[in-house]
């Protein structure tokens, strides 16, 4: 039932029991940077903002949906073109290793989901088992994980939005004003701000009006891209599977390393822990699910891609599947209805991704770590209002001036450290926590999440230097935020004053 309201007052633990299993509050340096939030506390708090409630609306398929939504997109539909040439056909194999290495993480997520049903996802995972500091690192590649995708996302519905333009009314956006600056000639992204605009007015109405709406459009995808199967299937041609592996096993594993940008979403359920209806129960369902729904679909379509089209030919264009489509059937009726299909997909990925975000700085600020304007909620919508405002500026202006290539990859390494660090949050839990209720239950852990662990880890090396050292400066950054901002600004700093 929806909630709303003034927040009331939680309990705050005293010194003695702020960090209960870590370290003793108010100790040295480094029994600060380990200071620990109660996992009852966490759940306790959970929905209550400064100045009213989210509100609890949302069930299990409206979840799923959300999840599906923030995965399944620019993936598919624009990241295949730049995966393709690195793994040739075998981008099959690769959306498969990308697939399991998200499958591993989406099991330890559902775990904790069930357990720690709050906004912040894995950042609050991790304050509660490995403390403020590392809590503080995932919270800040969540950050890189959702905004920074949204950029990425909105950057490819621009080549799919000039397709379509160009397919109905014969018009499309000049390349100076369609593509970020130095990509192609570009100045400005205007599609993507403007995509990103038009989902903050959307959001600010309301979580329930947003998931209705992110339905229709998972709907609609999921129609373009089978669409695209069954049209594309009749243009496969035997001899594009060989060779399956051109650029041998490093190509696969570099492939698969950047089509991990393609799974990034799927744990959106779980920072919607606070505003679904039946946390414990949906979340774990609803992140199982809506990752086997996806891999399911892009194996299958990377499968008739690659045999509908010479691997060679994939680098040639952003809007991929349209391009076969039209090459396939020599006419652009089908390529144009696949594009409308796109627009509305990476429309329904930057809704959906868009959301995490400003869930996650939710809960970082209502921690302390970020400015208090974040945890902001206003009492009739339910909504962190100035929250999404500077989140969805933040992003649009990100989308406008950044080429796709250089979020994607960037994404994908901060999205692998945030997920290697939930599966040792679920082995940690287990130990200092057994006896709490768990709605799923990792099989065979601790085996389990340590493969995910180390799988994460494995792709994370596959990406290139230059990825690495943006993930560098970005974690640098992060840094300098932390211990001048919120480590001395922390509710948990503040209460062992």
């Amino acid at each position: 039932m929806a909630r709303s309201g003034a927040a009331p007052s939680t309990p705050h633990p005293t010194r003695a029991d702020s960090a209960p299993g870590g370290p003793p509050a108010g100790g040295g340096f480094g029994s600060r940077l380990m200071r620990r939030k109660p996992v009852d506390r966490l759940v306790a708090e959970g929905g209550h903002g400064d100045g009213g409630e989210l509100k609890r609306s949302l069930g299990m398929w409206q979840l799923t949906m959300i999840s599906i939504g923030a995965t399944l997109g620019t993936g598919i539909f624009v990241v295949l073109g730049t995966a393709v040439p690195k793994a040739g056909p075998a981008v099959t194999i690769a959306f498969v290793i990308a697939g399991l290495t998200a499958l591993f993480s989406a099991l330890s997520y559902a775990e904790l989901a069930g357990t720690i049903p709050v906004s912040g996802s894995s950042y609050s995972y991790t304050y509660a088992t490995m403390g403020e500091f590392i809590a503080w690192l995932c919270g800040w590649c969540l950050i890189l994980e959702y905004g920074v995708s949204v950029a990425a996302v909105a950057v490819g519905w621009g080549q799919y939005l000039n397709e379509f333009l160009d397919g109905t009314v014969g018009v499309t956006i000049p390349a100076e004003f369609a593509n970020p600056f130095g990509d192609n000639g570009g100045i400005v992204n205007l599609p993507a701000l403007v995509l990103v605009l038009l989902c903050m007015v959307l959001l600010l109405r309301g979580a329930r009006e947003s998931a209705r709406l992110n339905t229709v459009m998972v709907v609609i995808k999921i129609a373009a891209l089978v669409l695209f199967c069954g049209v594309a299937f009749t243009g496969i041609k035997a001899g594009n599977f060989t060779p399956l592996m051109p650029m041998g096993i490093s190509g696969v594993s570099a492939a698969s390393a950047s089509l991990f940008f393609s799974y990034i979403g799927f744990d959106a359920a779980s920072t919607a822990g606070e505003e679904a209806k039946n946390p414990k129960r949906d979340l774990p369902r609803a992140i199982i699910l809506s990752l086997l729904i996806v891999t399911a679909l892009y194996v299958l379509v990377a499968l008739v891609a690659v045999g509908a089209m010479p691997w060679q030919q994939f680098g040639d264009t952003d809007a991929a599947l349209a391009h076969i489509l039209k090459e396939v059937t020599g006419q652009s009726f089908w390529a144009v209805l696949l594009a409308a299909g796109a627009v509305i997909a990476i429309a329904s990925v930057v809704l959906t991704v868009l959301y995490g975000q400003t869930r996650i700085l939710f809960s970082m600020s209502r921690d302390g770590l970020v400015p208090r304007i974040f945890s902001r909620v206003d009492a009739r919508s339910g909504v962190p209002r100035a929250n999404t405002v500077i989140v969805s500026l933040f992003c649009g202006v990100l989308a406008a001036l950044v080429p796709l290539h250089e979020l994607a990859d960037a994404t994908s390494i901060g999205t692998l450290f945030a997920f290697a660090l939930v599966n040792v949050a679920v082995i940690i839990l287990r130990r200092t926590r057994p006896d709490m209720p768990r709605t799923f239950r990792v099989w065979l852990s601790p085996v389990t999440p340590a493969i995910g662990f180390l799988l994460c880890g494995y792709l994370m090396t596959s990406l290139n230097a230059t990825t690495w050292t943006y993930f560098g400066c970005w974690m640098a950054a992060g840094l300098v935020l932390y211990f001048g901002y919120g480590m001395r600004r922390s509710q948990l700093a503040r209460e062992e004053v």
